[in-house]
């Protein structure tokens, strides 16, 4: 018995064994290769480069160049307004509450007054003028007056007076 394949039909079957092979060998050169390339990427130790850090400028000739000085050697402004009231918000809208001979008015900040100083900030407690190249501050004006007195500790045991202004509750039978 002999057995003769044709050409075509030989041709087909080495064709459906060697394409497996040859698909299995490229695969395993990228195998290959890929696991090559690991090993090359691991990290080498360095040892870490140092960096010069540069020394901070002095804040305070940088103030004097500006113009500027420190909050607490504020000279007292030479204007003559009292600083009545201050708004402060965090937007940047403050106000100021000056009064002068001609009577209050609300001040923004960067407005000019009347004197020619220019309010430049508004703090809780003080105010801060720009006048003849330099800051002045104006201090809020404490009153003399409380809003809110203190009870004396002998009246404070007597009964107070009922206002017939409110109504008062009447004992009985509700609604």
């Amino acid at each position: 018995m002999s057995v003769s394949f044709g050409t075509d039909e030989g041709l087909s079957k080495a064709f459906l064994v060697l394409v497996p092979l040859v698909y299995g060998f490229f695969l395993t050169a990228q195998e290959w290769h890929f696991r090559q390339a690991l090993v090359l990427a691991e990290p080498i130790a360095v040892a870490p480069a140092v960096v010069q850090v540069a020394e901070p400028p002095n804040v305070q000739a940088v103030a004097t160049v500006l113009g500027l000085t420190a909050g607490d050697a504020l000279l007292p402004s030479a204007e003559p307004v009292t600083l009545q009231a201050s708004f402060v918000t965090g937007e940047g809208l403050s106000r100021a509450l000056l009064a002068d001979a001609a009577g209050p008015r609300i001040y923004q900040v960067g407005e000019r007054l009347p004197g020619g100083s220019v309010l430049r900030r508004v703090e809780a407690s003080h105010v801060v003028l720009w006048r003849s190249g330099r800051e002045e501050r104006v201090a809020l004006q404490r009153t003399a007056e409380h809003f809110l007195r203190r009870l004396d500790p002998a009246t404070a045991d007597q009964p107070r007076p009922h206002s017939s202004q409110y109504l008062r509750p009447l004992a009985g039978l509700s609604e």
